[in-house]
Formats: C-alpha cells, sequence, structure tokens
C-alpha cells in the first residue's frame, strides 16, 4: 500500500479500546506529520502534573501572563519527554524559529521563541504545550491501524481546534470518537477480516 506524503497529516487518531500500550490508551493524537518515512504527533489528551508556571521557571522564562500559570503541560507522547512541543493555530503575525504549519491545519513549535512570546502575551492566543511527542517509524502507524489499534478521524480545521483548545480534557476522546457517526461502546478490540 502506497501512501502520499501527507496521507495522515492534519488528522486525529483515536486510540482503539484494544489499545494495550499504557502510553497511548484512551488517548486522542493530532498527527502533524506522516511521510513514507513514518509519522509524528501528540497527544491532545493527558495532561501532565506539571503547569507552565512550574515549566517556565525550569526553562527560566519569567510568565507575565497570570491566567496561563496554571494551565497543564500535556504528555506529547513517549519520545524526547524532555523536549517541548507547542501545539497552537496557524501564525498571522509573527514567525517561530523552528515551526512546522501542517497545510490545512495547526502548527507545532520546537523552538523557545514561541515560549518567549507566550510569556509576554504575544503568543499564540490558542496553544497546546506539550513534553515529548508519539512517533513510528515508516510503515509502523499504518501496521497499527491495519491491526485496529488506531481509527484516524478527518475533521476541519475549526473542529480539531474546538476538540484541542475549548473541550475540556475529559471529553476530548468522546468529542473526537463522535465525529464518526456511531456509538464507540459497540467497537471490538479485535480486528476484523472479511
Amino acid at each position: 500500500m502506497s501512501f502520499s506524503a501527507d496521507h495522515l497529516a492534519n488528522q486525529f487518531l483515536i486510540a482503539m479500546p484494544g489499545m494495550a500500550d499504557p502510553n497511548f490508551a484512551g488517548t486522542v493524537i493530532y498527527l502533524f506529520e506522516h511521510t513514507d518515512r513514518g509519522a509524528m504527533g501528540l497527544v491532545v489528551n493527558r495532561p501532565t502534573e506539571v503547569d507552565l508556571a512550574s515549566l517556565f521557571d525550569k526553562i527560566e522564562i519569567k510568565l507575565e501572563s497570570t491566567p496561563l500559570s496554571t494551565q497543564p503541560v500535556y504528555f506529547g507522547g513517549p519520545v524526547q519527554v524532555e523536549r517541548g512541543f507547542v501545539l497552537h493555530e496557524p501564525n498571522t503575525g509573527s514567525l517561530y524559529r523552528s515551526s512546522l504549519a501542517v497545510p490545512g491545519g495547526l502548527t507545532m513549535t520546537t523552538s523557545k521563541d514561541v515560549l518567549e512570546a507566550v510569556a509576554i502575551g504575544n503568543g499564540p492566543r490558542k496553544f497546546l504545550m506539550t513534553l515529548g511527542y508519539a512517533g513510528w517509524s515508516a510503515g509502523q502507524l499504518e501496521e497499527e491501524i491495519s491491526l485496529n489499534g488506531w481509527m484516524n478521524v478527518p475533521l476541519s480545521r475549526q473542529q480539531m481546534t474546538e476538540i484541542i483548545f475549548d473541550t475540556p480534557v475529559s471529553q476530548r476522546y468522546e468529542r473526537t470518537m463522535s465525529h464518526l457517526g456511531f456509538d464507540p461502546s459497540h467497537l471490538s478490540s479485535e480486528a476484523g477480516h472479511a
């Protein structure tokens, strides 16, 4: 099976009920890259005990925007958990040093300048900060999908933005599932073959 360079990029992946890996059970992932070399995404529904105030203090940036101080930092995935990833709306003004703009989707930035902008109130209006990311080698994600580990959910940017930035964390999985048009309780953890 051959995939275009952005086959599943800018879609959600939902962990199916049979997902045994504790890193991913019950997760919703925003996939920002999917090529013939592999895939990368960020878990958007697993907050950690760390908040932005603690993280900014640790990286020695003064967070002047008090309302943001209690915003949680999320577990983005088990790869490079010491590294920060910021998922945000596409830039309308300033550009950051290290950003990947997903065509028709959101932007993922890894450079410190986005955090410096957030700290003084000039950063993206809506964003989600993660530590780590989810990654798959060439063909690995396709295999996991074929084994009923994941279901992909293509949505409009507006729908994705509402789920990631406006929906309470505890409801993001169910809200994403609701776009599939069937009751998720009817899903099986077994892969079916005709």
